[in-house]
């Protein structure tokens, strides 16, 4: 299976799986949740990817259920092995989290109710976990960030080379050129952290941001649902138990029949990023005030005859427009793959 470079204009590289050779190490950070659930499930079943690890984070789930999910999910994909490490359990100056157990159940998995792992946690905690493997294989580790970015914040602020040694750091945050989804002014996951998002987004790290103007154009319908629960994909059973209540609550909140994709689409920004466009520019997060949490970037369509806050500061690469099509269909047969 092909793996682009990262470059949306370069076209597709090939890399292959054979032997574990030349496989995209890769470092899931989530807090799983429903659509976390089904964008790790999916990473699991992409050959040409080595997952290193999974690190928690507090969000759909408090952090301490998000590292339960994680070592479930390790084991429903049949790759206990894994190592997950659990992350913050707090912002970094916001104290108790707003947990989004009304999306995603009080389980964070649609209250399946599924029996605990057997596997454990490791010692060590997400954000060292991710300073060891960056460190381990400097240019070679890609980061998936799923859910508010504290760990990332933290791994930041531990080492200060930490930004030039990650290959990629994929975000699924923000909303830009659209309205938010915890209020008109900011997305879930930027919110939850606004203080770690404005420390990642300026780091200097090479960024691919996915905004939920992009993840809401892309929704799986009650057609799809029905089509996926009466295929053969090795895990979606288990997956469609889990939409339920998701998709109920796509009903009630949205009047949608059906349930958008923000994490599934943000791990195919990750693999094939040749479906999407990008635009670079500096991106901020507002830390205070009504419109905590927004996401605000400057496209670089005015030379500015004064320095101000985006000043100074490394481009990330914000998805633009998104084939719609071709990643509904992507994601679709990657979870029907027996």
């Amino acid at each position: 299976m092909p793996i682009s470079d990262g470059n949306s204009s370069a076209g597709v590289v090939e890399v292959y799986s054979s032997a574990g050779e030349n496989r995209e190490k890769i470092i899931i950070d989530t807090d799983p949740g429903i659509d976390d659930t089904v964008a790790i499930l999916m990473a699991f079943q992409t050959p040409h990817l080595e997952i290193l690890g999974l690190t928690t984070i507090f969000g759909n789930v408090t952090t301490e259920n998000a590292t339960r999910n994680a070592l479930l999910l390790c084991e429903v994909a049949g790759r206990p092995d894994v190592p997950v490490a659990e992350g913050s359990p707090e912002a970094l100056k916001r104290g108790k989290p707003r947990i989004a157990d009304f999306v995603h159940g009080a389980d964070g998995l649609g209250n399946l109710n599924v029996p605990p792992p057997k596997s454990k946690k490791i010692e060590k905690s997400a954000s060292d976990f991710l300073v060891d493997k960056v460190s381990e294989f400097p240019g070679e580790v890609s980061i998936l960030a799923l859910g508010p970015l504290t760990n990332l914040a933290l791994a930041v602020k531990k080492d200060s080379s930490f930004a030039s040694k990650v290959k990629r750091i994929v975000i699924l945050g923000g909303a830009f050129f659209a309205l938010g989804n915890v209020n008109p002014a900011a997305e879930a996951n930027i919110y939850g952290d606004p203080e770690a998002a404005d420390i990642v987004f300026t780091s200097g790290a090479n960024i691919d941001v996915v905004g939920i103007d992009i993840t809401t154009q892309l929704k799986m319908t009650d057609a799809d649902l029905d089509g996926l629960r009466q295929s053969n994909g090795r895990h979606a059973r288990f997956i469609c138990d889990a939409f339920k209540f998701y998709r109920d609550w796509h009903v009630k909140s949205d009047g949608v029949y059906g349930i958008f994709l923000h994490d599934p689409v943000s791990f195919v920004a990750l693999v094939r990023p040749d479906l999407f466009t990008f635009r670079k520019g500096v991106v901020r997060v507002e830390t205070q005030g009504i419109c905590t949490g927004h996401t605000l970037m400057d496209q670089g369509l005015k030379r500015w005859n004064t320095s101000n806050p985006w000043t100074g500061y490394s481009p990330v690469s914000v998805a633009w427009t998104v084939n719609v099509d071709e990643i509904l269909s992507y994601i679709k047969n990657l979870l029907m793959k027996p």
